[in-house]
């Protein structure tokens, strides 16, 4: 009896949910709509992108603005665009999210800290090995950060691998926001750190499911209904004015381009929206800005490549990317287990 109940009853969920699902605005509608392969090719460009774009980016961080053609210039140059901690630690929130099937604050600190101890020479600054060694000792993951940075740090370093969890929760804003604080907190628990990785994840999520066919006012309202505090919302007040600037001077000048997550999470944004049609255009802009050039140029190919889907990189880069088979195979089961 249970099994002639059970067709009835399931049949009816699913057209319910449908029903819910055509009722939802535009941009809620496409998160439950989204033809299968167009969305894993969103999934690798995202991860791929995120990784060209810290590649690109790495040369010229700390430096005063450079021009695209010196960016463009250095990676003909290099026989490997070989990526830095930006791309290692993401990776390592994908792994974490594929293997639990979701958010799990232990393992996926102690992901960081197996994935820190293969390969520390990716350019780690000194606080995450510091922290990386407090967890393996035994603190709490979700306390260890505090003990270094009291009140916590607001750097970018939790918004730079935050990628993976707005792929992954891309249908759950709330939990979405939820998870990247969580795992903001492994190593930056100062709440504009976590708001840096909550934005970035949330601006993921959104360009998967907008682009190309929307529009970056489509995105940028999002974000500025989805940020909480005012220095995130001015900052993309800011970047409204600068999507209609040709200027790039403008978009260092008024956003800034410093490690905070409040000076370079919404100008990985910025760069990413002034450039919709082009991945290329928008990386470059960003590594092109100087200051923590590899991060916000990260930052900005995750976005970018998200928009846009894997098609849109210059294949000369993909080919040039280092362990390029295995990111492209980790958003493969990224996405498996998000949508699986």
């Amino acid at each position: 009896m249970a099994r002639k109940t059970a067709r009835p009853l399931a049949l009816r969920a699913c057209l319910e949910k449908a029903a819910r699902i055509d009722r939802m605005p535009g941009i809620r509608r496409r998160w439950f709509s989204m033809e299968p392969k167009v969305l894993q090719r969103k999934f690798c460009g995202c991860l791929v992108g995120l990784a060209i774009g810290d590649a690109l980016g790495a040369p010229f961080e700390g430096r005063w603005w450079v021009s695209g053609s010196e960016v463009h210039a250095a990676a003909r140059r290099r026989s490997v665009l070989r990526y830095t901690d930006d791309t290692h630690m993401a990776l390592g929130v994908a792994e974490s999210l594929v293997a639990c099937g979701g958010f799990d604050g232990r393992h996926m600190a102690e992901t960081f800290v197996r994935n820190f101890e293969r390969e520390p020479w990716r350019g780690y600054g000194p606080g995450p090995p510091r922290i990386f060694r407090r967890i393996k000792l035994g603190a709490p993951w979700d306390r260890a950060a505090e003990d270094i940075y009291p009140g916590g740090s607001f750097g970018n370093g939790a918004a730079m691998r935050a990628a993976p969890v707005g792929l992954f929760y891309y249908r759950d804003p709330d939990r979405l926001r939820e998870v990247a604080h969580l795992s903001a907190r492994i190593t930056h628990a100062h709440p504009l750190g976590k708001e840096g990785a909550a934005l970035q994840a949330y601006a993921v999520a959104v360009a998967a499911v907008c682009g190309p066919s929307g529009s970056p006012a489509d995105v940028l309202n999002e974000l500025k209904a989805f940020a909480v505090h005012q220095v995130y919302r001015a900052k993309l007040e800011q970047v409204q004015d600068l999507l209609r600037s040709g200027d790039k001077s403008e978009v260092a000048a008024r956003l800034g381009n410093g490690v905070e997550a409040f000076e370079s999470v919404p100008t990985a944004v910025c760069c990413a929206l002034r450039h919709p049609e082009s991945f290329e255009d928008a990386v470059v802009e960003a590594a092109s800005l100087g200051g923590d050039a590899d991060t916000i140029a990260s930052m900005t190919g995750a976005i970018s490549g998200a928009w846009l889907g894997i098609e849109a990189i210059p294949g000369e880069w993909v080919e040039k990317l280092e362990n390029r088979d295995y990111v492209e195979y980790l958003a493969h089961r990224l996405f498996e287990a998000a949508c699986g």
